[in-house]
Order: structure tokens, then C-alpha cells, then sequence
């Protein structure tokens, strides 16, 4: 929920700066290392967009990004799941997660005033 409420906070925001009538869509890349749980983070979307008429019905979209790392050992870079982040080439377990905890906003879409609303 707390996720959720920073999102919407940070877009709404930068919305209604912007002059927006309402708030379309908001696309997300998130990394699967933050273990947000999809169903929950909809259910929040959900409930939270209808508080506010500038997002209410706004849609939520979100990229997965795969846990990728490189060995500190060999410079191997190398992708992997949660738990196996040893380097394949060296078996090494120094290794650096470069990708994988991402939470960023890539986008948002909004309605103008002056605009024609979309079916």
C-alpha cells in the first residue's frame, strides 16, 4: 500500500502541474528483487485511484526486470533468479547486482482539459 501511495503521490503531482484533467495510465518497470507482490500492488492501485477524481480509472502498467549481476571475481555479467546468484563461469559468490531492484516510473499518461476524453 505504502508503494502504491508514493506512486500516486510523485504522479499526481507532476500531473496537475502539468494542467492534466486526469491521469490515464502510469507504466512502471519494477525488479523482480523487490518481491512486490502483483496482486497486492492491484489491489492497492485500485483502491487508492478511486480516492481522488484525477485518477480514478487510471491504469496501471508494470515492466518486469530480471535480476542480472556481474562477478567481482572474473567480470562475468551474467542473469539469474533470486536465490542462485553465484557466477556461472567462476562459481564465485562476489557478485554485484546491477539490475533487479528497480522501482522506477517510466511514464505517465494524462488527459488535458482542452482534450476530447477517449472512449
Amino acid at each position: 500500500m505504502s508503494i502504491v501511495s508514493g506512486i500516486l503521490e510523485s504522479v499526481t503531482e507532476v500531473a496537475r502541474r502539468a494542467g492534466a484533467s486526469r491521469l490515464c495510465q502510469v507504466n512502471l518497470r519494477i525488479g523482480v528483487m523487490r518481491e512486490v507482490v502483483p496482486e497486492a500492488m492491484d489491489l492497492a492501485w485500485e483502491v487508492l485511484c478511486e480516492e481522488d477524481p484525477l485518477t480514478d480509472g487510471c491504469k496501471l502498467t508494470v515492466e518486469d526486470v530480471y535480476p542480472e549481476s556481474v562477478c567481482n571475481a572474473c567480470g562475468e555479467r551474467f542473469t539469474h533468479d533470486r536465490f542462485h546468484l553465484r557466477c556461472p563461469v567462476c562459481e564465485s559468490a562476489d557478485t554485484r547486482l546491477i539490475h533487479g531492484r528497480e522501482l522506477d516510473i517510466i511514464s505517465i499518461e494524462v488527459e488535458h482539459p482542452d482534450e476530447p476524453s477517449q472512449p
